[in-house]
């Protein structure tokens, strides 16, 4: 890039009073443009870029690329020779096009006046309109035995993005190279882009202009440049999310709640009848807990831990609160089976304080219900907010593993009134990522499980040794201990190869675990029969548990030492890391075996994410891992399906930013202006509650 280039790209980063002036009004509707408004996008293109989420100009111009090629050295035509990357340029000679069944193949002469050589594309036949004879193009690629093999190209004066060309996220109907001149086509419409931000505060920050940066992000001359650009446009997205947050969070702050004041003499004999002593990252929860819970503004605070932190205390904590000050509270699951886990866990310690609690579920009968809906405390499913469900007097909410619910089942939840809530979930969140979520949410942390519990040893097999595990497995279970084995499926399908559960409870019975006692639990099994089974698991009355994921939180045996999960592969990093957390519950060692195909029929994602979890047991760590492997995402998708997803900003990286953005949210408050309206408009019809 000329020095003239990047001082126009970049201007005002050095000398502010020196912005040159736009050279026309800006017309930002043309922006809103369909794709079929530019050269050479028809109908069908115009279908397979829909696919890609790309719909309008402004779409295709934040389409962020992945990467950029690394420069290679340009030589003369009559130099060719080897396998080496290289670039060439010259003047087409002459083009031709030619179909070969059902491709399309348009190949120029090229000419640098050392020497000529034939270069192709494949099923790019617009190309043909554009290298006409005497067109100059520089062309990277390798010689091959038909001529020149092209990677990436230049068509035109004054271009160099071969060099340093963008790629682009693509699919199998539309080729990076494709969308490279898509967004060239795109981009004189930089020039309407309107800066959202104010002008103290880009200078303040030292960002460009943002329609140089959308211009640099497709054509940086190095990383260096890309990453200015880059960061900038991450800076907006964060700054965007900060500000609807905080708007979203001020609308929900007006309400107010009854302020439970000092803890009081039941909580104190709640901490008597404990069998052990709370950790130092459970006090520190319960002190923020209490801060919340004196004040009139309704707490909304995400309690989040690793399995097996001892979160369910707390929880219990904060609804006793809410009993002790002659109010009622509440814990919603998203499942039947956590719902009865969390119900076995607390109802023996209210019984032995002298409160009520009952289990609501949508299996309850409608006398249940109603005696369920007077109870001090109350554990159920969504049931909870159904018609005809007429809570006492809710005073604290607690809503596990929150993210399984829908925004409008949460909000349902506080429909009419002004609870404090505790939102609970198993499955750590990277602090920056939780920064960026859940906004001015505030965040407790317990980090450590409880001193004498172990680590999980967790170990990787191939299938063909998974004899060697139920051996393992059976010497443990003479021993006393018991286990379970999870399996993908509930029953067997003709389209899949995945074990199922009730199949691999038969097989087991009969061969590798023939003479134990093995049951077999599933979501399709009524509620009274999951009761039962892990009731009798609990018992030791069954030694093992073959399981579908319906174990996968809230179950809770201290015995069980041993995790078997077949077909591994199809999990995710979470989620197995949900499922190991059933067992190293008590003070002795426990296992996971994970059971694959062969490592090298697994993709590399795969290997890596099984890899992770026998090297690693903090789930904060995993939960980072995750985010690399998945990307940021869609992340607010699970929250609410019509706010954006980040294409600039990497969650795992921009701390150091985000503390700016939500710096910069704050000073910005409730001023009228772009900014404003861009956030407003992210956040349409995105209700305050949704937001936690």
């Amino acid at each position: 890039m000329t020095t003239a280039r990047r001082q126009t790209v970049f201007a005002g980063l050095d000398q502010p009073e020196s912005w040159p002036p736009t050279p026309r009004a800006p017309r930002p509707e043309r922006l809103d443009a369909a794709l079929d408004t530019l050269p050479r996008v028809g109908p069908a293109l115009k279908r397979k870029l829909a696919k890609l989420g790309l719909e309008t100009v402004r779409d295709l111009l934040e389409h962020r690329p992945r990467r950029y090629e690394p420069a290679v050295p340009e030589v003369p035509i009559a130099a060719l020779a080897g396998d080496e990357e290289v670039a060439i340029a010259g003047r087409v000679l002459n083009v031709s096009t030619r179909r070969r069944g059902r491709l399309t193949i348009v190949t120029a002469r090229i000419s640098d006046g050392t020497a000529t050589v034939s270069a192709s594309w494949f099923n790019q036949p617009w190309l043909a309109d554009q290298l006409e004879p005497g067109v100059r193009v520089r062309l990277r690629g390798k010689p091959g035995p038909f001529g020149f093999d092209v990677r990436s190209y230049d068509v035109g004066e004054g271009e160099a993005t071969a060099d340093f060309a963008p790629v682009y996220p693509a699919s199998e109907e539309i080729s990076a190279q494709k969308l490279r001149a898509l967004v060239a086509a795109a981009l004189p419409r930089v020039d309407d882009v309107v800066d959202p931000l104010p002008a103290e505060l880009r200078d303040r920050e030292r960002l460009p202009l943002k329609r140089d940066a959308l211009a640099a992000i497709h054509r940086p001359e190095d990383p260096d440049e890309a990453e200015i650009a880059r960061r900038r446009l991450a800076f907006d997205e964060l700054l965007l999310l900060q500000v609807g947050i905080a708007r979203r969070a001020a609308e929900r702050e007006r309400s107010l709640a009854a302020s439970l004041g000092e803890p009081g003499e039941l909580v104190r004999r709640y901490r008597r009848a404990l069998p052990f002593a709370l950790t130092p990252y459970q006090e520190r929860a319960i002190r923020e807990l209490d801060a919340d819970l004196a004040r009139t503004v309704p707490m909304r605070r995400l309690l989040q831990g690793d399995v097996g932190s001892g979160k369910t205390v707390v929880a219990l904590y904060a609804l006793l609160r809410a009993v002790e000050n002659g109010r009622q509270g509440a814990l919603m699951a998203p499942t039947e089976t956590l719902a009865e886990q969390h119900f076995l866990t607390i109802a023996d310690l209210c019984l032995e304080l002298g409160v009520t609690c009952a289990l609501l579920t949508s299996s309850s009968r409608k006398r249940e219900r109603e005696t369920a809906a007077q109870a001090d405390v109350v554990v159920g499913t969504h049931a909870l907010i159904q018609e005809g469900v007429e809570l006492r007097d809710l005073a604290v909410a607690v809503v596990d593993e929150q993210h399984r619910f829908g925004v409008e089942q949460r909000a349902a939840l506080l429909q009419g009134r002004a609870p404090h809530v505790l939102h609970m979930t198993a499955t750590p969140i990277p602090r920056t990522l939780a920064l960026t979520v859940y906004g001015d949410l505030a965040v407790s942390e317990i980090a450590r499980p409880p001193a004498s519990r172990k680590p999980v040893v967790t170990r990787w097999i191939p299938e063909e040794r998974a004899s060697e595990a139920y051996t393992r497995l059976a010497r443990l279970l003479r021993e006393g201990r018991q286990a379970y084995v999870v399996c993908p499926l509930v029953e067997a399908s003709e389209t899949t190869l995945a074990r199922a559960a009730e199949e691999e409870a038969e097989r087991l019975r009969a061969h590798e675990l023939r003479g134990f006692r093995v049951g077999c639990l599933h979501g399709r099994l009524k509620p009274a029969e999951r009761r039962e089974l892990m009731a009798r698991f609990k018992a030791r009355e069954l030694d093992v548990l073959v399981a579908t994921t319906v174990i996968e939180v809230g179950v809770d045996v201290p015995n069980a030492t041993v995790m078997i999960v077949q077909e591994a592969d199809r999990f995710g990093l979470a989620q197995l890391h949900q499922l190991r957390g059933r067992v190293g519950r008590g003070a002795e060692q426990s296992y996971c075996l994970l059971v694959s195909r062969a490592r090298e029929e697994l993709t590399e994602t795969a290997q890596t994410r099984l890899q992770a979890l026998c090297d690693e047991s903090d789930g904060f760590k995993l939960a980072e891992i995750d985010l690399e492997l998945r990307g940021g995402g869609a992340l607010l998708g699970t929250r609410q399906s019509g706010v954006s997803d980040l294409r600039f900003a990497r969650i795992l990286h921009d701390r150091e930013l985000l503390e700016r953005a939500r710096a910069a949210a704050r000073e910005i408050g409730a001023t009228p202006g772009p900014l404003l309206d861009e956030a407003d408009a992210l956040f349409a019809g995105v209700e305050p509650e949704a937001l936690a």
